[in-house]
């Protein structure tokens, strides 16, 4: 796998967990928007932004063992929520150790997901060479 994070040395960079671009080559995987639900297509933490992302985070990992990788291979995260204040404030130190490798990151709010009892929705690209 070939990948390299991006630095410019902008003061904010060192406050963030994520790179501003990382350069890649190689296979990629292209997770579809990870949501809140358990194994029986349940949503999880209904109305709990914490609860809901950690189950976020849980179901890319199966993913990501499925495909025979880990976090650290991921380049970038595109992550949709419902109340983007919510998210920075109630996930900080849960989402935090999931950058590893600061892979780019993109946060966007939105009007509503699929199901309106979601509160995020997380999307992946990973290197796998």
């Amino acid at each position: 796998m070939t990948r390299t994070v991006l630095t410019l040395g902008k003061h904010f960079e060192t406050t963030v967990p994520f790179s501003l671009g990382v350069i890649s080559s190689g296979r990629l995987l292209h997770t579809a928007g990870i949501t809140a639900r358990d194994a029986n297509g349940a949503v999880v933490g209904e109305g709990d932004m914490r609860a809901q992302v950690a189950q976020c985070f849980a179901n890319l990992g199966d993913i990501l063992q499925n495909a025979q990788t880990s976090f650290e291979r991921i380049v970038k995260f595109t992550i949709f929520t419902t109340d983007i204040d919510r998210f920075d404030h109630d996930t900080r130190d849960i989402r935090f150790p999931y950058f590893s490798g600061r892979p780019a990151a993109t946060l966007v709010e939105v009007s509503k997901l699929v199901d309106p009892r979601m509160l995020v929705e997380i999307e992946a690209i990973v290197c796998l060479d």
